[in-house]
């Protein structure tokens, strides 16, 4: 029997429509006309359900030791709580475009009020210069029809890796297209020069690893033994990720 879907929160901004619905143990921030934008299993909050947030995390292993994480799009802050958990960082800073996004997802989402996370409301694009470096930078901005513009924005990308710290990884959730290619393929390879690598995951989405420099490369071994010490913790493995890891086409 099908669970039954209860509403927890409506709320209309400036931007549309932002929802909170449960079914069964799970909970969903929707925009908009039912477009799901995270996914919570209420029971333990940094569970990650959907394989492009379970990359995202992987592309957080990339970085041996990183300790500064910055997140351009909050969401139910899924992915933000499952790095506070699993990750060594100390100083995390996310920026949500939407107000009321933040506070749904503490009152209904499990993100926890965690003193090392610093949330800003405002445009990633025109607040991104006032960030601080970090070694993690996660890009996961979207509305209610798709990517933001920021996606496929050649000086905001760049701006972005320019925010790293040396060592540093910019990951970034991009969309998918039918040639299994991540959107704005072209723009990309030019941008980063084709040094970054790709990882397709299940939903259609193709999620970016981009270094901080060109000197810079992925540390697969690395990669493998960090993602098995975390696995018992995460109660997954990563591995079919990993191997879904390719150099960008």
């Amino acid at each position: 029997m099908d669970k039954q879907e209860v509403l927890l929160a409506e709320v209309e901004d400036a931007f549309g429509l932002i929802r909170v619905l449960e079914v069964g143990e799970y909970r969903f921030l929707e925009f908009g006309a039912a477009v799901e934008q995270s996914c919570v299993f209420t029971r333990d909050p940094s569970w990650l359900e959907y394989d492009y947030t379970r990359a995202m995390l992987m592309g957080g292993l990339l970085h041996q030791a990183p300790e500064t994480a910055l997140f351009l799009g909050l969401g139910a802050g899924t992915l933000t709580q499952a790095c506070l958990e699993f990750l060594p960082v100390e100083d995390v800073e996310a920026i949500e475009l939407r107000p009321d996004v933040p506070d749904l997802a503490m009152r209904y989402l499990g993100l926890q009020n965690d003193p090392r996370l610093y949330i800003r409301i405002g445009d990633a694009v025109e607040l991104l210069d006032t960030a601080e470096t970090a070694d993690l930078i996660f890009v996961d901005l979207y509305t209610d029809t798709g990517p933001s513009a920021a996606h496929l924005a050649w000086r905001f990308l760049e701006r972005c890796q320019q925010k790293l710290n040396p060592g540093g990884w910019l990951v970034i959730n991009q969309w998918g297209t039918d040639q299994d290619k991540p959107l704005g393929a072209a723009l990309l390879r030019g941008l980063f020069h084709r040094h970054y690598w790709e990882c397709p995951v299940k939903e259609g989405n193709v999620v970016l690893f981009v270094p901080a420099d060109l000197e810079q490369s992925l540390d697969m071994d690395g990669l493998r033994d960090r993602a098995a010490s975390l696995a018992p913790r995460l109660g997954y493995t990563l591995d079919p990720l990993i191997a879904a890891i390719r150099p960008a086409s």
